[in-house]
């Protein structure tokens, strides 16, 4: 197994921690570095087991539609500076799991271009599954679950990512019959036999999950889930109980009027259920919505996507909080569910 952080960890520290599935780490990479490199100051980031894949993940993981460059889907323009210190600094505060994929703009490469030499830093996952189709202006990419576009598609991120495989290989979508019956799981498995991949996931939710989880072949599901999306909350636990890794998406981006991406239905449902009233002091909505996410028992890493160093270092505090208390949970799930009743 690859190693997944090096250097600038205090080492004593990390020893008296790993036990407990938390580790110490300093964000400036310079040897015998203290400080962090958002924050400026010590941090503890916890670690959870990716299910059967035994890969130490942190809890708090990248998602890097931020840095996909066109103003797409309501993603903000990233320069090529602003991509290359986010992922830098990404990984200086020991965040040692990205997630991306073909059809995330020019993501792939950023990843390759700025972080490629710190390979050994971080567990990679991509996605597979996506065709490039040609209109008049742009390159329009769409969902294709043929076997020569889901080779493509390996073939493209390993040259764009500058890498000789990645950890995680997922199906962008797709529906279980599709995937049987194009012999994608078969190719897969021939895609680790090969040493390009380590392990197959999928990202997927209803109504494809149940069928999904029924082939019991997945190593990882990439699920979304919030506060003010909890559909999947139960669906989670099932999938986890295959001994699968969960990743969770949209566990912060997806919720909240304070979320870099818009949603109005989920917006209202934040004022429906007045959780504004639950805030601490000192609690940003962002916070709760994340720790939220951080308390489901069976998520063991909820890829967040930013180009804002400020968010990224909120959101490093905010996971070190850990869950919220039981009874805000619960009450935040009360409310939620009454809401959407």
């Amino acid at each position: 197994m690859r190693k997944s952080f090096r250097g600038g960890v205090c080492k004593q520290k990390q020893a008296a921690t790993r036990s407990a599935g938390i580790f110490w780490y300093a964000g400036v990479r310079r040897r015998g570095a203290v400080t962090h490199g958002i924050l400026g100051k010590e941090l503890l980031v916890i670690r959870r087991t990716l299910g059967r894949t035994g890969l130490e993940v942190s809890q708090l993981g990248y998602g890097s539609m931020g840095i996909r460059g066109p103003n797409t889907w309501g993603v903000r323009v990233a320069s090529d500076e602003a991509a290359e210190a986010i992922l830098n600094q990404t990984l200086d505060a020991g965040i040692n799991f990205i997630d991306t994929a073909p059809d995330y703009g020019i993501s792939e490469e950023r990843i390759g271009r700025y972080i490629g030499s710190r390979r050994g830093e971080f567990f990679l996952a991509t996605k597979c599954g996506c065709a490039y189709v040609q209109h008049d202006d742009h390159i329009h990419i769409e969902h294709d679950y043929k076997p020569d576009v889901v080779r493509r598609n390996l073939e493209t991120s390993l040259q764009r990512l500058r890498t000789d495989h990645v950890d995680v290989l997922q199906f962008h979508g797709g529906d279980a019959k599709t995937l049987e019956r194009e012999g994608l799981i078969d190719l897969l498995e021939d895609f680790r036999r090969q040493g390009l991949v380590r392990f197959i996931g999928t990202s997927s939710s209803l109504p494809n999950l149940p069928d999904l989880i029924a082939l019991g072949v997945f190593d990882t599901f990439q699920i979304p889930y919030s506060c003010l999306a909890p559909q999947h909350h139960d669906w989670i636990s099932r999938a986890a109980a295959t001994g699968a890794g969960i990743i969770i998406r949209g566990g912060i981006a997806h919720g909240g009027p304070d979320a870099e991406i818009q949603r109005p239905a989920l917006n209202d449902v934040w004022q429906r259920a007045n959780l504004d009233e639950l805030l601490t002091e000192g609690m940003q909505r962002a916070e709760l919505v994340l720790r939220y996410t951080l308390s489901h028992p069976d998520c063991h890493t909820t890829i967040v996507g930013t180009c804002n160093p400020r968010h990224l270092a909120e959101n490093l505090s905010a996971a070190e909080r850990g869950p919220l208390p039981a009874s805000l949970y619960e009450e935040i799930t009360r409310r939620v569910s009454q809401a959407i009743a």
